[in-house]
């Protein structure tokens, strides 16, 4: 085989590759709004049922929230955090075992 024809396959294994690369990355950029639509929706469905679990009790912890959701501290803290800049929910006490949270 000659130089011509290792290049010439060459270059049609690499357009080949770049098409195919280029329709893959279209189809996945199509599905990520889908995606990011989904996990707002489940965000949203998470702090409705921390706001409910508040009106069963007068007063909630992260832990709570861990054990409701089974999601992790860092998880159930960033939606302690959005409810109470939404306005809904507020903090009492300031670290550790000693927070707990209320309705606004």
């Amino acid at each position: 085989m000659s130089y011509f024809e290792i290049i010439l396959v060459l270059v049609v294994v690499g357009m080949g590759f770049w098409v195919w690369y280029l329709m893959h990355k279209k189809a996945k950029d199509k599905e990520m709004p889908e995606l990011m639509r989904l996990q707002a929706e489940k965000k949203q469905e998470h702090k409705q049922k921390i706001l409910e679990l508040l009106c069963q009790k007068e007063r909630i912890a992260n832990d709570d929230v861990e054990g409701l959701l089974s999601v992790s501290d860092a998880t159930a803290t960033r939606y302690l955090d959005d409810l109470e800049k939404e306005g809904k929910i507020r903090q009492i006490g300031d670290r550790g075992g000693y927070v707990y949270y209320e309705k606004a």
